[in-house]
């Protein structure tokens, strides 16, 4: 039976135009006998058939794979060789990535250190979750414990500016104003950071409030925790639930949101029934 694996690719007997192909036009390169049927991809040699393609496999050494980074002049590129290129870089990335997966799944030391940060935050009050290798946080996260403290992975997003930073080894006794400084203060922040900021930087510092996200609550109940800006990285997440690092929302009190405060949405929503309630009451009376 014939073996496709083998015998390399098959040509088509006709081109575009109508007339037959180069293949079937020639003789096979090995027994020049026959009329030529398949033709190798990697050599580029005419064979006709499987007993030709082995022979000519073990006369050139040839492994009748095509050698996808084989150089093609600019006159000779085409279509078939732009999408050739566009799926090897393809199959590039999803080796790496396999091969990156791999290590870290299967890598003690990276099993140990986040078995040795989750028990370092369950010692600071705080519940540290990690996810599973392949999501972006697990990628992203670099936090560190050394020397007793906490080197955060911490990212700041500013709603009202659409701008979102990133930073990396934040020591846990920091304060939130101190580490917002090179951010939100005039003097201090940096002159691109503040022009992209100003509406932060313009405003008065008590107008400025941090919020974190409270996991592990349905979508339709999102609510967020204020921080204490006067207080310490670690002193604001003690008895929170972090997953993999601190996302803080830095925003303005003279700015409408859609962040909710726990126990403030749900003031609200009871201060308004007791209001509908006490005029229902005058109402009937």
């Amino acid at each position: 039976s014939f073996c496709f694996q083998d015998a390399l690719t098959i040509a088509f007997p006709e081109n575009a135009d109508g007339w037959p192909s180069a293949c079937f036009l020639s003789r096979c390169e090995t027994c020049s006998k026959e009329e030529a049927k398949y033709r190798c991809p990697r050599c580029m040699k005419y064979s006709c058939s499987l007993l030709c393609v082995k022979k000519h496999k073990l006369a050139l050494s040839c492994n009748g794979v095509r050698d996808k980074t084989a150089f093609v002049s600019v006159n000779e590129f085409t279509d078939l060789n732009l999408l050739s290129d566009y799926r090897f870089l393809e199959d590039v990335g999803r080796t790496v990535d396999a091969a990156a997966r791999h290590c870290l799944v299967h890598n003690p030391a990276t099993k140990r250190l986040l078995y040795c940060l989750r028990n370092k935050a369950r010692g600071c009050n705080i519940e540290l979750k990690t996810l599973p290798v392949g999501f972006t946080k697990r990628r992203e996260n670099s936090t560190t414990f050394n020397s007793n403290k906490f080197y955060w992975h911490l990212k700041l997003i500013f709603p009202h500016c659409d701008a979102e930073y990133t930073l990396k080894g934040v020591p846990d006794d920091k304060t939130l104003a101190d580490i917002l400084k090179p951010y939100i203060d005039p003097v201090k922040s940096d002159p691109v950071v503040c022009q992209r900021l100003k509406i932060y930087t313009a405003s008065p510092q008590s107008d400025v409030r941090i919020l974190m996200k409270i996991e592990n609550r349905s979508q339709n109940s999102v609510r967020y925790n204020e921080l204490d800006a006067s207080r310490s990285l670690l002193d604001n997440l003690k008895g929170k639930v972090i997953i993999e690092y601190p996302t803080l929302f830095v925003v303005l009190k003279t700015l409408k949101n859609d962040m909710v405060v726990l126990g403030q949405g749900e003031h609200v929503f009871i201060s308004c029934y007791v209001i509908l309630g006490y005029f229902s009451y005058i109402s009937s009376s």
